[in-house]
């Protein structure tokens, strides 16, 4: 009897290596996520914030040419930082009151980090005006703080609201004593 004939795809030498298979297959999907994580990286980096965001970010501040009484104004974020070395008569008068009985209850020692420093946000919470008070000449309102025009929000030396539409005490920004003389706002 004659042999049967043997096709080429039945031969021995023809049949696909199962590890080699394994191997293009696994180098295959290596690929597609270096490839992925190529395309989605750039798309993932522009969501951080840009260097010029980041530099605003924080700021530090010399407050040892401010002098006793005195205020100054700077900005940190686009808004306006209002840093008052408070006399000791304001810091007397910021302790005196109860806390508890006013609209947005908050004690002086809670708002400082020393007393004769006080850091608050110069924006009013009302409608987000700029209140008067930190030059000498202006007008501080009832209380000897800050007083909006806008709208009639007087602050005490404390920056809390004490009468007028502001449902709110002026905001203390985050910030750290340095030194004796600089502070870090941010």
């Amino acid at each position: 009897m004659a042999s049967p004939k043997r096709t080429p795809a039945s031969s021995d030498k023809d049949v696909a290596d199962p590890k080699k298979r394994d191997f293009i297959v696994v180098a295959t999907y290596a690929m597609a996520g270096l490839g992925v994580a190529a395309v989605g990286w750039p798309l993932i980096n522009q969501m951080n914030p840009a260097a010029d965001t980041l530099a605003l970010a924080s700021t530090e501040v010399d407050v040892s040419k401010i002098a006793e009484g005195q205020a100054i104004t700077i900005t940190w974020r686009g808004k306006p930082v209002f840093i008052r070395h408070r006399t000791s008569d304001e810091i007397a008068r910021a302790n005196a009151v109860d806390g508890s009985n006013l609209r947005d209850p908050e004690e002086d020692e809670a708002r400082v980090q020393r007393p004769e420093m006080l850091v608050v946000l110069g924006v009013c919470t009302h409608l987000g005006c700029v209140p008067l008070g930190q030059k000498t000449s202006e007008v501080k309102g009832d209380y000897e703080g800050w007083f909006c025009p806008c709208h009639g929000s007087h602050y005490d030396t404390s920056g809390r609201i004490r009468k007028g539409p502001a449902p709110t005490n002026l905001e203390v920004p985050p910030y750290t004593f340095l030194s004796d003389t600089i502070i870090r706002i941010g």
